[in-house]
């Protein structure tokens, strides 16, 4: 079995280029990093450096095992935390699973009344929409069909529809109206707001498709805050889900949109515990209380 400190040491010298760069940000001596990589070619049977001049630079087999052992160490710090809350009796752990819209909307109210009824709780918070986490969080914060197949061992609770709306720049044409179709955007320059294969961006897809016409993307920004700067510059418009555009610069206005309208379908997925579980109840109380009180969330700054 590989040692889990010797794959830090070793990670540490890939990312800092060196011996001893590795050894000062570990706060060991260089020979003590040199022994802990020998120990490691031992184990692995693998030639991870090759000595170039007084130097020395990864191999390839370094780079991948430094690539593929990312997630390995996410979950052994994980467990080393699990283990110093243990050692210090803090035995109530939550985690919830989030995406960034509903981060910004709702995660910081709610981790705060939280932490305020639970002084203490150990809270773990879990970003779901790129990639996901291996385990699935306790409470789950997810978008998808309300006819979505409930995993195995989970409690699915619907909590609110979220229709998409157009961004645009205050001096653009439409800016003084209150709603616009979609096929009203036909020759714009769209700037996209999420990846091209997430949920959000096929359905945005699938409503211009059924208005006639493919959105000529023509900026990339991939998430909602960078795509609402784009738009605030002038160098397009954006189609985002509602709860991504509650909160505006001065020269950006929203417009509902008529005609076939992109809807997303929110929901927490709660994994059963197998015991009660006082704060998971009440995270999923709060969550729902943030959203049929919108003024009750903290407003994220300008």
């Amino acid at each position: 079995m590989l040692d889990p400190h010797r794959i830090r040491v070793f990670r540490s010298v890939v990312a800092s280029g060196s011996v001893q760069a590795a050894a000062d940000n570990l706060g060991l001596t260089s020979s003590a990093v040199s022994q802990r990589l020998s120990a490691l070619q031992r184990e692995t049977g693998l030639t991870l450096f090759h000595r170039v001049g007084r130097g020395i630079v990864p191999t390839e087999a370094a780079l991948v095992l430094d690539r593929r052992t990312d997630d390995v160490m996410s979950e052994w710090v994980h467990l080393e935390g699990v283990v110093e809350d243990l050692r210090e009796g803090r035995l109530d752990r939550l985690s919830i699973g989030y995406f960034a819209s509903a981060g910004s909307a709702w995660m910081p109210t709610l981790v705060k009344r939280l932490r305020e009824e639970f002084p203490d709780l150990v809270l773990e918070l879990v970003l779901n929409e790129v990639d996901r986490p291996a385990t699935r969080p306790d409470l789950d914060v997810v978008m998808g069909e309300p006819d979505a197949q409930v995993p195995p061992g989970c409690q699915r609770t619907e909590l609110v529809r979220d229709p998409f709306v157009i961004v645009v720049p205050r001096a653009h044409r439409l800016a003084d109206l209150e709603r616009a179709a979609l096929s009203d955007l036909r020759r714009e320059i769209w700037v996209s707001n999420d990846f091209t294969k997430s949920h959000g961006h096929q359905l945005v897809i699938a409503a211009c498709k059924t208005a006639g016409f493919q959105p000529r993307f023509s900026v990339q920004a991939q998430d909602h805050h960078t795509a609402i700067g784009f738009v605030a510059a002038g160098v397009g418009i954006s189609v985002m889900p509602g709860l991504a555009a509650r909160f505006l610069p001065a020269n950006v206005t929203r417009l509902d949109i008529v005609g076939p309208r992109p809807v997303r379908h929110l929901a927490a997925v709660r994994r059963d515990l197998g015991a009660p579980h006082p704060a998971a109840d009440r995270a999923l109380e709060i969550l729902t209380d943030l959203i049929a009180h919108p003024s009750r969330a903290v407003a994220p700054a300008q």
